[in-house]
């Protein structure tokens, strides 16, 4: 028995999360992960300008490393300290890289570390202006010191690269501000600086460059903060956070989630309110859709078919129902990606959708979109190519029309995805039954053992009319793997164009299958693929709930008495 907890988002409270992996900056995880992605390049790039600014006249043209400080007696040891410092400031930006990189840290912890960062590397560059300056005051000071002071730049853009909270960003933006000051008392007290240099001369210039720069930093910071908040709020599904899509399709979107509370991944699929258009009934049509196939797929039990956690619809209008996430692809993406599979693994395949349809059948539930972009074969713990049949959208009762999941589309509208479409569906009749599915299935079959739809027309009406009038090549003449005759008979039966010719049932399609074939899909072999092919599909994130081009631009399709 399936776990489920189906309530309302108006039902369910939202408590405060405090787990593990809640964002305590109250920034959302994206931003974070943006924001400390972009904290090392700027590192790479601080180093970089350092190194250059500081050593590349010698280097280049083999002169002193640039500093404003004439050369006095004291300047060679002046010198040292300002080379040792810069070293050091370079030597910090490359480990702050290398940490964001490869240190395993969790964003709000390489930010908060990106602070002291902030204020280290203020200090270098302060050193390399201010340490040594004016070993013998003469009383000019403006001429060099008119400008913006370099760590001023530094602490103004630092917002907008590692953004933080307005508190901690205050502290360090104030601290930053006054390495300039610090460097200053620092060299007047090793005696580099004159102590005739009166204070009060770069006490008013930080004044009016790094402290008041820090000022409009905060105030960045709080803007970028603020906003940040809001989008993680929007970001917000019932009990659910959602963390980047993951597919898109006509019908809605996909989003890898995560329970705030629990730490569960999941994932959402949802159809927000300003994509319904601006008639009220079809607004509330295809809500009552999403809505029945949120219920639907809830009464399911079969461990074959995708398991709901939870629906509702959000404060923005928006209807969600959040599903376990799969790790695996589906069979559109399978076979695009590693061409068609054995007999005996595409036999596997529908063994599994069968076990799912036979339960929705006998709920007098069908599915009336069973297609390869609908179907996930997963790594599901020990199991591999374990099969999860999802998105009954299109589903329709054949035991009368409670609500929620009465009929939506009237007799004469075809609705489904052409090139999986029975001919009972594209000639618009009135009736339909669980053979539809049958049918659809065997359109599976035949692009799992061939990479080719069974119809390929130039346009979806006519691949409908393919469906209704021409008959199929069979599979064996399509491949350039062995198709047993058994297996070529199961699926060219479940393809008949008349419903009485298919097996009438999902058992009986079952049956057949496992007499059709001497040889099995083992778990070795499951395994075996798995283990040769998990790592390019993991790292790719494919079939992670993604839609197929063809469910994108074809995902419903509604032709009025297309054949009449």
């Amino acid at each position: 028995m399936k776990h489920k907890f189906l309530k309302k988002a108006s039902e369910t409270t939202t408590p405060t999360p405090s787990v593990a992996g809640a964002s305590q900056s109250g920034l959302p995880p994206d931003l974070l992960r943006e924001a400390s992605s972009r904290l090392g390049w700027a590192a790479l790039v601080y180093s970089a300008t350092f190194f250059l600014a500081y050593f590349g006249t010698n280097l280049l043209f083999g002169g002193d490393p640039g500093t404003a400080v004439p050369e006095e007696t004291l300047f060679e040891g002046a010198r040292a300290v300002q080379s040792a410092v810069a070293i050091a400031s370079i030597a910090l930006g490359l480990a702050v890289f290398l940490l964001s990189r490869f240190g395993n840290l969790r964003p709000e912890t390489l930010l908060d570390f990106g602070l002291f960062f902030l204020v280290v590397g203020s200090f270098g560059i302060s050193m390399s202006e201010y340490w040594g300056v004016f070993p013998e005051w003469n009383g000019v000071f403006m001429y060099e010191f008119a400008g913006v002071p370099w760590e001023a730049i530094w602490i103004l853009i630092f917002p907008f690269l590692a953004p933080n909270t307005p508190g901690k960003m205050a502290m360090g933006a104030y601290a930053a501000a006054s390495t300039g000051m610090l460097v200053v008392l620092m060299s007047r007290s090793a005696g580099f600086t004159s102590p005739e240099m009166p204070l009060l001369y770069f006490a008013g210039y930080f004044l009016f460059t790094t402290y008041i720069c820090a000022a409009i930093a905060i105030f960045i910071c709080h803007t970028v903060y603020r906003f940040g908040k809001r989008l993680g709020k929007a970001m917000e599904i019932g009990s659910y956070q959602l963390l980047r899509p993951l597919g898109e399709g006509g019908m809605g979107e996909v989003w890898l989630a995560r329970h705030r509370m629990l730490a569960r991944p999941a994932a959402v699929k949802l159809i927000r309110a300003e994509a319904l258009g601006d008639d009220e009934t079809t607004r509330q049509n295809v809500l009552l859709r999403f809505e029945r196939e949120a219920r639907a797929t809830a009464a399911l039990d079969s461990f074959h078919t995708i398991t709901l956690y939870d629906f509702g619809v959000s404060d923005e209008g928006a209807f969600y129902y959040v599903m376990e996430l799969l790790k695996g692809l589906n069979l559109d993406e399978l076979i695009k990606k590693f061409g068609p599979v054995p007999a005996a693994r595409a036999v596997h395949f529908l063994h599994q959708v069968c076990h799912s349809l036979d339960e929705a059948h006998g709920r007098g539930l069908i599915h009336r979109d069973i297609k390869p972009a609908n179907i996930y074969t997963c790594r599901l713990g020990p199991e591999h190519d374990f099969v999860k049949v999802l998105d009954f959208g299109l589903v329709k009762t054949t035991e009368g029309t409670e609500t929620g999941t009465g009929e939506l589309t009237a007799e004469g509208i075809a609705t489904g995805t052409p090139a999986f479409m029975a001919p009972e569906i594209a000639l618009g009749k009135g009736y339909i039954d669980a053979r539809v599915d049958i049918y659809g299935l065997g359109c599976v079959g035949y692009w799992l053992l061939t990479g080719q739809r069974v119809f390929e027309g130039d346009t979806p009406l006519a691949t409908v009319v393919a469906h209704v009038q021409e008959d199929p090549v069979p599979p064996s003449e399509r491949s350039e793997l062995e198709i047993p005759e058994s297996v070529d008979a199961v699926i060219l039966k479940c393809l008949a164009k008349d419903p009485a010719d298919r097996p009438q049932t999902a058992a009986e399609l079952d049956g057949l299958l496992t007499r059709c074939i001497d040889t099995h899909w083992t778990r070795e072999q499951a395994a075996e693929w798995w283990h040769l092919h998990l790592s390019e599909v993991e790292s790719e994130d494919l079939g992670l709930y993604a839609l197929s081009e063809e469910s994108q631009a074809l995902e419903i399709m509604a032709v009025q008495h297309p054949l009449r």
